[in-house]
């Protein structure tokens, strides 16, 4: 290979794994590999935010995951704080806000994802603060050791409510309040209200179906209270926990194709799919559906991450494609574990499926085993089929990995019958005789067969 330049915009999971896994593949080739970061830290955890202001985690460099040091020991140059400004892709250049002009070979585009802001008054005043940034921790933070004692958390999906989590217990008094009927909208309704039930028996206040139309402030411009058509939330912190967009201005205006999600275009190689020379990762992609095939984005690390290694991998000469998405995630909410992978009923049923859906309840480890721990595993499936199609888990302790499996028994396209006949561990720690997910799978496949 002849010399060349690998350009990264972006510093977070999928620019820092490209980066690293590009160098690992070249070596000490005459391969220069350049990023640039617009913030001061890069490969940093922006999932671990909340466990940092909860103090689960008391060190905010616990998650920096590499430093830019560390990086340039491996050749790969790091430039913190240093914002691209515009794209041209005829001259194959980069220009930064600070007036650097830089020229590449290889281009990837990783700017990551934005916190979506409604349009609503009041949403920039201070007091307000998104989770994104470790800065935004930090922001929390102070203004937790300053005094705040009411917070109102607006949205509840994972964020929203691991935010609604630590600040409850870190004392404060938590209102959670959703535009939707109930938390976490990838779940089914009656899975979502076992997540309800279980967040207000903490002594966290959730009002559902109430869209914000205004956080109050005083004369000051500090934040009082947040006003819905149903009434006014007196707090002294607003957390914004309403979901990522694709952070694509940069990428759009320099001309590159976007999808019907609004995401960056890209093929399985993670090329853009106008502009082959350029590759995109992470937050702002679009991806796709494992099952379904159709366009998807899901801001997860799992997937910036693994689709940084493809392009990593391709720019280092070694083929590779990325295999899609099912939407797997996990979250805890004290001890209340939630777990979903694959289409919901919902999902499904517009996808075209003739859809049966199953929910049994069990317990986390054997019955008579101390800390035995209620369950609820919900299976998803094609009616002719009895292929798996979407699994959800509720419960204690022990319940959330569980799906884990689940998601594999997709991925790998069993039907329930054949995921129920499949070898699962079995010690009472650990499970009942006869595992929760495996109960469900054969009410399934009974189900199916008559």
């Amino acid at each position: 290979m002849g010399a060349d330049r690998f350009l990264v915009i972006g510093g977070d999971a999928a620019g820092m794994s490209a980066a690293a896994q590009t160098r690992r593949l070249r070596g000490a080739s005459d391969l220069a590999i350049t990023v640039l970061e617009q913030g001061p830290d890069v490969s940093y955890s922006a999932c671990g935010i909340p466990y940092w202001v909860g103090d689960v985690v008391s060190d905010r460099d616990r998650l920096i995951a590499r430093t830019p040091h560390e990086f340039a020991a491996q050749d790969i140059d790091v430039r913190t704080g240093t914002r691209a400004e515009a794209i041209d892709l005829d001259a194959g250049t980069v220009r930064t806000v600070d007036g650097q002009t830089l020229g590449y070979d290889h281009l990837l585009v990783a700017t990551g994802g934005r916190p979506l802001r409604p349009p609503v008054p009041g949403l920039d005043a201070d007091g307000v603060h998104g989770v994104h940034r470790l800065a935004d921790g930090a922001d929390i933070r102070a203004a937790v050791a300053a005094g705040a004692r009411r917070a109102v958390v607006l949205g509840g999906g994972y964020i929203g409510l691991e935010m609604a989590d630590v600040l409850h217990a870190r004392g404060l008094a938590v209102t959670v309040v959703l535009a939707d009927p109930l938390p976490m909208a990838l779940l089914d309704a009656d899975m979502g209200e076992r997540v309800c039930k279980a967040i207000g028996d903490m002594g966290i206040d959730v009002q559902p179906d109430q869209p914000v139309r205004e956080i109050e402030t005083d004369a000051d411009g500090v934040v009082r209270a947040v006003r819905t058509d149903a009434g006014s939330y007196p707090c002294d912190l607003v957390v914004l926990g309403l979901g990522m967009g694709p952070e694509v201005s940069l990428a759009r205006d320099a001309g590159l194709r976007l999808g019907e999600t609004g995401a960056i275009e890209v093929d399985r190689t993670m090329r853009s799919r106008s502009h082959p020379e350029v590759f995109a990762a992470g937050d702002c992609v679009q991806t796709f559906h494992r099952l379904t095939g159709e366009p998807a984005h899901v801001a997860l690390g799992t997937h910036a991450n693994k689709q940084g290694r493809v392009v990593g991998s391709v720019v280092g000469g070694r083929a590779a494609r990325f295999a899609g998405v099912l939407g797997t995630a996990l979250t805890a909410v004290g001890e209340l574990e939630i777990g979903r992978t694959g289409l919901c009923t919902t999902q499904a049923e517009a996808a075209g499926y003739d859809v049966r859906a199953e929910t049994i309840e069990g317990t986390t480890r054997a019955g008579y085993f101390p800390g035995a721990a209620e369950i609820a595993v919900k299976l998803v499936s094609d009616r002719g089929s009895g292929e798996l199609l979407g699994a959800q888990v509720v419960g204690g302790p022990g319940s959330g990995k569980r799906i884990d499996v689940l998601a594999t028994a997709i991925w790998a396209g069993l039907t329930a019958e054949e995921f129920a006949g499949s070898d699962l561990s079995y010690a009472p720690p650990f499970a009942p005789v006869h595992d929760p997910v495996l109960v469900a799978a054969r009410v399934a496949s009974r189900a199916e067969r008559g």
